[in-house]
C-alpha cells in the first residue's frame, strides 16, 4: 500500500495504490500551507477507503513549490557564489542573465578563483588551497550560509568542487552548499545558473520537507516518503532538501507518467488540462521526453534535466471573454477559487467549466446557472479549446505521424470529440488523478552526462564508468540495487574535438521496496 499526493496550484490530489492497482483518489482544493492541503486530501482517502496508516509502505509527494518560489522571487535566499574559473571566464561574471531583482536578492556575492578543467580533464587554472581558503574566510564574515560553487567541466571531473567545499566547509560548518556536478550538464554558464538557483532555495526546501513530515506526522503516518523528480523518478525526502531544484516541473511529468500506467501505452502525447494550465509533452517507453535546449526558468537558462513540455495557459478554471464575437480563453484563470466565482457555484465570473457543463459534457456543480448562456458563445468557446489543444499537440510532435493522444487532469471534460493529429483520444479511468498516481510509481533514478576520451580509457570502459556512475546515484536516490537497470544510454561523439571525445548521457532507475 502506498499513497501518492501532487500538490499543485489549484488542487492536491491524492491516490492510494495496492501494488498497481487504483483503490481510490481525491481531489482537495491547495491551501496556502502545502502541509494543511496534504492533511486534507491525505486524511479524505484514508477515511474513506479504512485503510489504516500503519499499513502503507511509502508516500510519494510531487510539489510546484519551489518552482513557483523562484519563478515569482519570494522565498529566496541570498547565495555566495563561487567559480573556479580564473582569468577564463571573468567576462561573463556569475548571474550575467539573471533579473536586476532577482541579482539583489541574491546578494550579488561572487568569488571568481583559478581552477577548471579542459574537456579531456587537463587544468584550466592552478587551483590553490590558499585561494579557497581566503575565499571561505570572506564568506564567513558575510555569514552566508547557502553557497554555490561551479566549476568549468566539473561533470568531468569533479575534484575541484569537493575539496572547494570541504575547505569552504571547515570554515563555515553550518553551511549549506551546493556542487554544480551534482546538478546540471556540460555547459557551464547554464550550469552555474541551476546550482545557484539550487542554493537560493535551501531554506525553503528544508521548511517544506519539515510542512510535509509534519502534516504525516499529524496524519500518523510513519513510513518514508520519497518527493518526485522533473525525469520521472523520485528521490528521499532527505536528498529534496539539498537538491530542490530537480524537482522543477514535476507536476507535469507525474502527469504524464501517470498517463503511461493508466493507459497502457509507452510512446504516445500527453495533454494535461488542469484548473490554470494545459500542459503537452511526449512520453517514450513510459518516461518523459526530454529537453535538449536549454530551458528558462522565470528568465534564467539552465541546463539540468528538464521534460520537454509546452504549456498554454487553458485550464477548468480559465476565464472566458467574448468581445465583439471574438472569444477568449485564459490565460487568466480562478484557479483554487474555482468552487467560489465561476457561476456553476453561485459565482459571477464565466469559466471554461461553466462552458463544458452548459455544453453537456459534465455534470458537477449546478448546471442551472449556465442555463441562458447563449448557444453559440457555448459552441465556439468549445471550438476554440479544440483549436488551442490542436495546436499545442502539433508543436510536440516531430512529425505528421498520427499518435495516440491520452488527456489527463480535472479539465480533460473540456475536450469534445476527436482531435486533429491524434490517432486516437484516449481519456483512462482515474485520469483526473494522473498525478497523484504519476507521484506514487515508485521508481528511484540516478544520471550522468559526461565527455569521456575514447582513445585514452576506449569505448567499453567509457560506457562502463557511466553506468555504474548513474547506478550509483540511483541508489543514492533511493534505488534498491538488485532492481535497477538502464533504460537510456545515449552517445554523441564530438567531432570538433581532439582524443575521440565523445558525451555519454545514462540513466539507471529501480524500484524503492
Amino acid at each position: 500500500m502506498r499513497i501518492g499526493v501532487d500538490v499543485g496550484g489549484t488542487n492536491t490530489d491524492a491516490v492510494i495504490m495496492n501494488g498497481r492497482e487504483v483503490l481510490h483518489g481525491v481531489k482537495s482544493a491547495t491551501t496556502e500551507e502545502p502541509g494543511l492541503g496534504i492533511i486534507n486530501a491525505v486524511s479524505d482517502i484514508l477515511e474513506k477507503t479504512k485503510i489504516s496508516p500503519n499499513d502503507l509502505e511509502s508516500v510519494m509527494i510531487g510539489t510546484t513549490q519551489f518552482t513557483n518560489a523562484f519563478v515569482e522571487n519570494k522565498r529566496l535566499e541570498e547565495v555566495a557564489i563561487v567559480r573556479l574559473a580564473y582569468p577564463a571566464t571573468i567576462s561573463v561574471p556569475p548571474c550575467i542573465d539573471f533579473s536586476d531583482n532577482l541579482r539583489n536578492i541574491l546578494g550579488n556575492n561572487f568569488w571568481i578563483v583559478p581552477g577548471g578543467y579542459e574537456f579531456d580533464g587537463r587544468y584550466l587554472g592552478d587551483w590553490s588551497e590558499t585561494e579557497i581558503e581566503k575565499v571561505a574566510k570572506e564568506i564567513s564574515q558575510k555569514k552566508l550560509k547557502y553557497i554555490s560553487i561551479s566549476c568549468v567541466f566539473s561533470p568531468i571531473n569533479e575534484k575541484q568542487e569537493i575539496l572547494t567545499a570541504d575547505i569552504i566547509k571547515k570554515y563555515n560548518p553550518e553551511s549549506i552548499i551546493t556542487m554544480s556536478h551534482r546538478i546540471g550538464r556540460v555547459g557551464f554558464i547554464e550550469r552555474e545558473n541551476a546550482t545557484i538557483m539550487n542554493s537560493s532555495l535551501g531554506n525553503l526546501a528544508d521548511k517544506v520537507i519539515t510542512s510535509f513530515n509534519e502534516a504525516l506526522i499529524k496524519l500518523n503516518i510513519k513510513c518514508p516518503f520519497y518527493i518526485s523528480q522533473n525525469d520521472g523518478t523520485l528521490m528521499s525526502a532527505n536528498i529534496v532538501k539539498n537538491y530542490p531544484v530537480l524537482t522543477f516541473a514535476s507536476g507535469p511529468t507525474n502527469s504524464m507518467r501517470g498517463a503511461a500506467f493508466l493507459s497502457g501505452h509507452k510512446n504516445a502525447i500527453v495533454v494535461d488540462i488542469g484548473g490554470t494550465t494545459t500542459d503537452f509533452g511526449v512520453i517514450k517507453e513510459g518516461f518523459p521526453r526530454e529537453s535538449a535546449i536549454p530551458v528558462d526558468i522565470g528568465g534564467v537558462r539552465t541546463n539540468f534535466r528538464m521534460p520537454d513540455l509546452i504549456s498554454i495557459g487553458l485550464g477548468g478554471g480559465s476565464l472566458v471573454t467574448n468581445v465583439n464575437n471574438n472569444i477568449e480563453v485564459g490565460p487568466e484563470s480562478v484557479g483554487f477559487k474555482l468552487t467560489s466565482e465561476s457561476l456553476i457555484f453561485g459565482g459571477n465570473k464565466l469559466t471554461a467549466s461553466d462552458i463544458a457543463i452548459a455544453k453537456g459534457l459534465s455534470n458537477f456543480g449546478n448546471k442551472d446557472n449556465v442555463s441562458n448562456l447563449d448557444k453559440n458563445l457555448i459552441d465556439n468557446t468549445i471550438i476554440k479549446i479544440k483549436k488551442m489543444i490542436e495546436d499545442g499537440i502539433d508543436r510536440v510532435k516531430l512529425n505528421k505521424d498520427l499518435v495516440p493522444v491520452i488527456l489527463v487532469g480535472g479539465g480533460s471534460i473540456l475536450v469534445e470529440g476527436n482531435l486533429e493529429g491524434a490517432e486516437e483520444v484516449i481519456i483512462p479511468k482515474h485520469s483526473d488523478v494522473a498525478n497523484a498516481i504519476g507521484a506514487s510509481l515508485a521508481q528511484a533514478g540516478g544520471e550522468i552526462d559526461k565527455i569521456y576520451s575514447y582513445n585514452e580509457i576506449g569505448r567499453d570502459k567509457s560506457i562502463e564508468n557511466a553506468k555504474n556512475d548513474a547506478i550509483n546515484r540511483a541508489l543514492q536516490a533511493g534505488a534498491i540495487k538488485e532492481t535497477i537497470s538502464i533504460i537510456e544510454l545515449e552517445e554523441i561523439p564530438l567531432s570538433y574535438l581532439p582524443s575521440g571525445a565523445v558525451r555519454l548521457h545514462v540513466k539507471a532507475v529501480g524500484d524503492i521496496f
